[in-house]
């Protein structure tokens, strides 16, 4: 018989990661309850506190999105300048 996969979603990770940060309960307690394997609470955790920081950066994630269409929309100017630009050298060049 064969498990379907789950998947969990960014809140629930965190609900389990910081319950495993806390160390009020063990691993297995912890496993028990959210009924996960603890080496998956132990990856989360650690995922937590690796990337712990980047709350405090001062970018929230969509700011990086926000960013990115930024500079996406500031180069599709840069190349319709460019163009009207040669266009124009062209014309008075004749």
């Amino acid at each position: 018989m064969t498990r379907k996969r789950r998947n969990h979603s960014p809140e629930f990770k965190a609900k389990v990661a910081l319950a495993a940060a806390k160390g009020d309960k063990t691993l297995s307690e912890l496993a028990q309850q959210f009924s996960l394997h603890a080496n998956q609470i132990t990856t989360w955790k650690q995922e937590l506190l690796k990337n712990a920081s980047s709350i405090f950066d001062g970018k929230s994630p969509l700011a990086k999105v926000n960013d990115v269409k930024e500079v996406d929309k500031l180069h599709a100017k840069i190349g319709q300048l460019t163009m009207e630009n040669d266009f124009l050298a062209k014309v008075l060049d004749h």
